[in-house]
């Protein structure tokens, strides 16, 4: 993974023509290992089912971090297609991830698969994580049907395998590991915001926080500079100092995986504040055209003077505290490694609105400010449809947004979602969250506005 970073950051160094040529390169890759799939595997794919059938790990030893080194070796066996028996018909049939602990001796491995091939399940991949002791094995199988998450975790602990986990699979898991994270690696390289997102594709379900530099008296200089990885929580540098923390209570880390974050993280550092550069040039009901793009915290200055344009009940609605501290969110909100900003521009450059799409741990939250001047013309709204679009593009099932039932401009521009809606609130703040299923997705209206060209 660290010559995928070295390799991507040389890449992205040599000017703008060259991200199309890795994006192309990514996009031939998985093409290939689509076409490799389609070549070696014997049998149809149903799809999973509607419940993800997650499973606990089993009692047992801990997998917990190796002792040895840094944990950079990533295994071998990741082929895919490999039978373990002759498997069920692929409208019976259902796709499993399934993580298992066995030992390190020689036919411990053969004697797991001979045990699946019984009970006509098939390997699709196989990964192995080396520990200090003993071996992480990580399946994709395609089993009967009728199998279910703990018939098949009995079937893997009466064969020696321990601290077993199984989750539901879909299709996506069917791409080999080097395609998954060259992809990774080439979303992070074009915008800074993509490392939260790809490093939880990476790590599959996980709480992710970006920590300042001192919380509650542990600084950043306590996680050392190739970080730290206890059991099921992983630390790592910020580039922009502070800690980035990743918790995964249901299932411990291992070295590869820790290897190959860390490796993810040093390449966001090494290329720097960046975002995507491209903007869109609307028209809002009322005839007037404004620009939409991204913001980052070189936007901070522009900001503060919106800032002081702004009315003090507009402040006050929008950060719910002192007036007087509000230039001071800034940095934070405007930070990449926090979420992503959407700036507002009139033809004279100057931002007159600001929308917030805020990564908080499992949760994702939406806040909008809009100058005085420029309100009750459809620019938050404009600006929430957007962001909402973005939410659900990175898979998130809700966003949510806080502010006062006095606020009527953020609960109008939330209902004009189209979203299904719930409301709580506690004295006198309201929190409005919508519900982004594929079903309300499709009848949402996202976003508006009248699109006249793009720069």
């Amino acid at each position: 993974m660290s010559d995928v970073t070295d390799a991507v950051t040389r890449l992205f160094e040599h000017g703008p023509v060259v991200p199309a040529m890795l994006l192309a390169s990514v996009a031939t890759l998985i093409a290939t290992a689509g076409f490799h799939t389609w070549w070696t595997r014997r049998h149809g794919h149903a799809p999973p089912a509607d419940d993800t059938g997650a499973r606990p790990p089993s009692t047992g030893r801990q997998a917990g971090p190796s002792d040895r080194g840094d944990g950079a070796a990533t295994g071998a066996g990741a082929g895919t297609g490999l039978s373990a028996g002759s498997g069920a018909d692929a409208g019976d049939s259902a796709l499993w991830r399934m993580r298992t602990t066995v030992r390190d001796a020689p036919g411990s491995l053969a004697v797991l698969c001979s045990t699946l091939a019984d009970r006509r399940v098939d390997i699709l991949s196989l990964q192995t994580h080396p520990l200090a002791e003993g071996t992480v094995d990580e399946f994709l199988l395609r089993a009967p049907g009728e199998l279910t998450g703990s018939e098949l975790a009995d079937v893997v602990s009466a064969a020696g395998g321990d601290h077993t986990w199984t989750e539901r699979a879909d299709a996506h898991d069917l791409v080999d590991a080097p395609t998954r994270v060259l992809g990774l690696a080439a979303r992070t390289a074009l915008d800074a915001a993509e490392l939260p997102l790809a490093l939880r594709q990476l790590l599959g379900r996980c709480t992710i926080r970006s920590l300042p530099a001192t919380v509650g008296g542990r600084a950043a200089d306590d996680v050392p500079p190739e970080g730290a990885l206890e059991d099921t929580v992983l630390r790592l540098r910020a580039p922009e100092g502070g800690v980035i923390s990743v918790e995964r209570p249901y299932l411990p880390f291992t070295p590869a995986e820790f290897a190959r974050a860390r490796a993810l993280v040093e390449l966001d550092a090494r290329l720097g504040p960046r975002i995507p550069r491209g903007r869109d040039l609307l028209t809002l009901p009322e005839g007037r055209d404004i620009t939409v793009r991204r913001a980052d915290q070189r936007d901070v200055p522009a900001a503060k003077a919106m800032h002081e344009r702004c009315s003090t009940r507009t402040l006050g609605l929008r950060y719910h505290g002192p007036v007087g501290d509000a230039d001071r969110y800034l940095n934070h909100l405007l930070s990449p490694r926090h979420g992503r900003t959407l700036a507002v521009q009139t033809a004279s450059g100057r931002i007159v609105g600001l929308g917030h799409l805020l990564w908080d741990g499992d949760e994702t939250e939406v806040a909008l400010l809009v100058e005085d001047g420029w309100q009750r013309r459809g620019v938050g709204g404009e600006l929430l449809g957007r962001l909402v679009a973005m939410a659900a593009e990175t898979s998130c099932e809700s966003v949510y947004a806080v502010t006062q039932a006095s606020n009527t401009g953020m609960v109008a521009a939330m209902r004009g979602l189209g979203l299904p809606l719930d409301y709580q609130i506690e004295e006198g703040t309201l929190v409005i969250t919508a519900r982004l299923d594929p079903a309300a997705r499709a009848a949402a209206r996202l976003p508006r506005g009248e699109r006249i060209g793009k720069e």
